[in-house]
């Protein structure tokens, strides 16, 4: 799903993405796609379909930067461990490995896995700094907690219901641990998704509305929009991205 980018992911966006359907269903974005790319169509396709597609494309869809908001939040973090929900080909997974963190890594496309893994191998991260797992997040369940949960641009141009992943999402943060969601809120000029068929895409107090967290157990610490520039097929854009950020208490 995602990776992203920011430049500002598909999952991430991050600044990033440059998203296909808008990030990810594994979740992606990323800072730019690659050259030559074109939207696989999604009719009759289930979505581990329509990804490895993408992936296969070319050698590489994202910039491989993390995403801007992700590198922001995460710096002001004492490292521990870490879920990047849509990693695409692991943009945000490999910068929050280098910096001391535990990740776990999940994505739908096996293609995009095995790029992150490669490119941890080529940058020298220990094997058991990330684990990468292959997962459809619509099915996914979490089976442990850590002190952020990231979800970057985690949207997908075949069905995927972001909200009920964000709410597992939130599960899975430990107590003191943060979760981060950042989205769209206009789909880019690149989007796979007719206009009729795109999802609503939430702000961030809808989003938090959507969620709903018991206010007992959880702190806002952002829940704001922000702009990025991003360079897409059409040139460069200028897009509002939905930020929320909360601590677990």
């Amino acid at each position: 799903m995602a990776d992203h980018t920011d430049d500002s992911a598909h999952a991430h966006t991050h600044g990033h993405d440059s998203s296909p359907g808008g990030g990810g269903h594994a979740g992606h974005g990323g800072h730019s796609h690659g050259a030559g790319r074109t939207m696989p169509s999604t009719e009759g396709k289930d979505a581990i379909t329509f990804w490895e597609e993408l992936y296969q494309q070319t050698p590489q869809i994202w910039s491989g930067r993390p995403n801007k908001v992700l590198a922001d939040v995460a710096a002001e973090l004492q490292p521990g461990t870490a879920l990047d929900l849509g990693s695409g080909e692991g943009g945000d997974s490999l910068w929050l490995a280098e910096r001391g963190w535990q990740v776990t890594a999940i994505d739908i496309s096996p293609t995009a896995l095995q790029r992150s893994a490669a490119e941890a191998e080529r940058r020298g991260l220990p094997a058991d700094r990330i684990r990468w797992q292959q997962a459809d997040l619509t099915d996914w369940q979490p089976t442990g907690e850590y002190d952020l949960v990231s979800a970057c641009f985690l949207h997908s141009p075949v069905g995927f219901p972001r909200e009920d992943v964000l709410r597992r999402a939130a599960s899975a943060v430990a107590p003191g641990g943060s979760l981060l969601v950042v989205g769209h809120l206009s789909f880019p000029s690149s989007a796979a998704v007719p206009e009729e068929e795109r999802p609503y895409l939430p702000t961030p107090d809808e989003l938090l509305a959507l969620l709903a967290l018991p206010e007992s157990e959880w702190q806002v610490e952002v829940s704001e929009v922000r702009w990025r520039r991003q360079t897409g097929p059409d040139g460069e854009v200028e897009l509002d991205d939905a930020v929320l950020l909360v601590t677990r208490r």
